[in-house]
């Protein structure tokens, strides 16, 4: 074991070695392969290389040097081309701190069995007209980056669990394409961490339809890991047990507190009230255009129109839907 390992336990250890191919003898020749081809990518500003950095890469690519290389690319690349979103990007930022104090994300104690990080969220916190779905986006990932510093994290991963009650029709028509989009690059293309899961619960019939609008930009990999539960919070219990789920999933541990996490990160600056208007993160004329022409679209246009939600003319009873999208791998 290299002194990059030092924070694993022997469990998870193992897990690596298994699952991901990571191998102590080899550690450094795969860090050094990744790195040397930063040379091939001038117009990108790569800030951080250090072993540490490059290792969460190719954890997340499970040591496939070309796809971790893309990733790590991907996500300088990221905020290269979203200046705006990163500026000033720390939990004291006002749009983040706000959105962080609704539970945006929260994030439970206890670990799933597979040693993950659970993190949730109550759609029906946003409140609009004190941050922006972007503040959203920037404190979901100022929060992983934080955690991704956990080596154990980095191998294990995370579960999410979206709680869709009460969100309400006019709150998801702020959920443009482009918005969505942002996201699913922000989270799916550009971040080094490995989602296990993504649950889908109590989701009205509008927000099958916004799913049905980024599906083509998802990878595979990606729709077999979203789960549909619908109000049947059984199908949820079969993959999270209901031990250590907060009584909003049907489970046994206490309601959860959205100012858990909050505190964890702002500590004694969680109560002071900065005055925040918030903004509208728009794209550019040209992105715009890209993310909302007929190719991107085509496969969603008969259910829902660009940036317009409307009720299919057959819509699937998701509540009696116990099953998940596509099987876990």
């Amino acid at each position: 074991m290299t002194h990059l390992q030092a924070g694993l336990s022997p469990e998870t250890l193992e897990k690596a070695k298994l699952e991901l191919k990571e191998t102590a003898d080899t550690l450094h020749q795969d860090i050094q392969e990744v790195r040397d081809m930063i040379i091939t990518r001038p117009d990108i500003g790569f800030l951080r290389t250090d072993d540490a950095f490059i290792l969460r890469f190719l954890r997340a690519r499970k040591f496939n040097h070309f796809e971790a290389f893309r990733l790590l690319a991907q996500y300088f690349e990221y905020r290269q081309q979203n200046l705006d979103m990163f500026k000033n990007f720390k939990a004291t930022d006002p749009g983040i701190k706000q959105a962080l104090k609704d539970g945006f994300p929260g994030v439970l104690t206890n670990l799933d069995p597979c040693g993950r990080k659970i993190l949730v969220l109550f759609a029906a916190n946003w409140d609009q007209s004190r941050y922006t779905f972007v503040d959203i986006l920037r404190a979901i990932l100022f929060s992983l980056e934080a955690m991704i510093e956990d080596p154990e994290l980095q191998v294990n991963g995370f579960v999410l669990i979206i709680d869709w009650s009460n969100f309400t029709f006019k709150q998801a028509s702020k959920l443009t394409p482009s918005m969505l989009r942002l996201a699913i690059e922000g989270l799916q293309d550009s971040f080094p961490a490995r989602f296990g899961g993504i649950h889908f619960v109590n989701q009205p019939w509008y927000i099958h339809a916004l799913y049905t609008v980024i599906r083509p930009f998802l990878k595979d990999k990606t729709r077999k890991r979203i789960f549909m539960h619908g109000n049947n919070l059984n199908s949820l219990h079969q993959l999270i047990h209901p031990e250590i789920l907060p009584s909003e999933f049907g489970g046994m541990m206490p309601p959860y507190d959205m100012g858990t996490w909050a505190r964890t990160l702002l500590d004694h600056e969680y109560d002071e009230e900065p005055d925040y208007c918030p903004e509208s993160y728009t794209l550019s004329a040209k992105d715009l255009e890209k993310d909302l022409s007929p190719k991107n679209i085509k496969r969603s246009q008969s259910v829902v129109e660009p940036g317009v939600l409307k009720r299919p003319e057959k819509v699937r009873n998701e509540e009696e839907n116990t099953q998940p999208l596509l099987s876990l791998d």
